[in-house]
């Protein structure tokens, strides 16, 4: 196996089983809330999608240090490793009050924003009162998640990963019991703040992060923000065109509705393999380009050809277990026909997506990632309005506008990628050093 393919499928597979485990959790515990009615998991489902939305502003600070990191890994330079802890830690501080506290005070609004009013909405501003000024141990997970990942270890973020969800498990059952939706979202935190715990343990132990040296006084706030702020947009982008895509799916009535959002949630399988290979990519370009090896070119091609072998595979299970897919999921006769019809059709879209979102892991790595966000943004804009265009033609009509922006994106973003020269050094070179100057 090629050296960079190699290195990639040992980063990627960590990361892939950590969003797994994430999943099957967040679907366990909806099964447990579903316990107490229909208002409950209207709640509990309206404010685990805000923390979805929220996780694009984590991003700017745990994936801007994890490159950061690699970086100065690559460089064998430690003094700028504590450079890019610092900067995440200081920028994770700087931002997380602002969210927790607005939040919390928000609670109610942000509640009957999504919800129409009745007990729903006085059970999510119940769940909101604890989860909110919990999001700043779900923050603090994800910077200790990227210090690890950019230290060349996602073998411990998988571990922790499956500790929280696995605590989460066993204490949900007894504090939904005892307190209903506000027990939920005090297992959520507690578990989290348990395995925080751990994480900040394995990271004091870690040897690369235990050994570097001493650093300026000045924190490197700069190149932790402008490193990241491009991937948590591109992040919270493309969450905002799923949103709209169901508004146009809806269109189409509450069978497709239903057929769509079960076979999303069957999609998340292989498209989180798509953004394992992304961070794994985005983690071996940093390294390699600290290190002074420019192999942007040959991690691309691997990245691609890792990535899209998953979606050539998840495309043509689809296609054919599609039926048991859906009859799984104990949809009725309408529901299940549209599902398994979008499920056949979606293919071409996995395939394209899968090379898109692995390519992109090496502009993130190198410190491109802006580059890429303009294309995002056309991409992300274009999808609804093909899919408008495209709705007489039904959900497959769907599935063809998605493609067809997919398309757009994959071409632009190879262009682009062609463009880069080995040898030639970014802009982002310069913030690097800056941080460890």
């Amino acid at each position: 196996m090629n050296s960079h393919r190699h290195q990639l499928v040992a980063l990627a597979r960590p990361v892939y089983l950590g969003l797994l485990a994430s999943v099957a959790a967040g679907i366990i515990n909806t099964v447990w809330v579903s316990r107490l009615g229909g208002s409950a998991v209207a709640a509990v489902a309206v404010a685990t999608n805000t923390e979805n939305v929220l996780l694009g502003v984590a991003l700017v600070f745990a994936s801007g240090t994890t490159v950061l990191v690699a970086h100065a890994r690559g460089a064998r330079d430690p003094g700028g490793v504590r450079a890019a802890v610092r900067g995440g830690v200081a920028l994770w501080a700087l931002v997380t009050p602002v969210v927790a506290v607005g939040g919390f005070l928000l609670r109610e609004p942000l509640a009957r924003l999504v919800l129409d009013g009745g007990r729903a909405v006085s059970l999510a501003t119940a769940y909101f009162t604890i989860s909110m000024p919990g999001i700043a141990v779900f923050f603090a997970q994800q910077l200790v998640d990227g210090i690890l990942k950019g230290a060349g270890d996602t073998r411990t973020p998988m571990r922790l990963a499956l500790l929280a969800n696995g605590l989460i498990l066993v204490c949900d059952p007894f504090l939904i019991h005892g307190y209903g939706v506000q027990g939920a979202a005090a297992s959520t935190v507690l578990c989290r703040a348990l395995t925080l715990g751990v994480g900040l343990l394995a990271v004091r132990r870690n040897t690369l992060l235990r050994s570097c040296g001493g650093v300026p006084a000045g924190v490197p706030l700069r190149a932790t923000l402008t490193t990241g702020l491009p991937m948590a947009a591109d992040f919270t982008v493309r969450q905002g065109g799923a949103l709209v895509l169901v508004a146009i799916v809806a269109r189409l009535g509450v069978t497709a509705v239903a057929a769509y959002s079960i076979a999303y949630k069957v999609m998340y399988v292989a498209t989180m393999a798509f953004y394992a290979v992304r961070q794994a990519a985005s983690i071996h370009t940093a390294h390699l380009r600290g290190a002074g090896r420019d192999a942007r070119r040959a991690i691309g091609r691997e990245a691609v050809v890792v990535s899209g072998a998953v979606g050539l595979v998840a495309a043509v299970l689809l296609f054919v277990a599609a039926p048991w897919i859906m009859a799984a999921f104990g949809a009725g006769p309408e529901v299940a026909h549209d599902g398994v019809l979008f499920l056949r059709c979606v293919g071409p879209y996995l395939l394209l997506m899968a090379c898109f979102i692995a390519l992109g892991g090496v502009f993130e790595g190198s410190g491109q990632a802006r580059v890429l966000l303009p294309v995002t943004l056309v991409g992300t804009a274009v999808q609804p309005a093909l899919a408008y265009g495209c709705t007489g033609l039904g959900l497959p009509g769907v599935c063809l506008a998605m493609a067809l922006a997919m398309a757009l994106q994959c071409g632009v973003a190879t262009v682009l990628f062609r463009r880069t020269r080995a040898g030639v050094q970014d802009e982002a070179e310069a913030s690097w050093a800056g941080a460890s100057a």
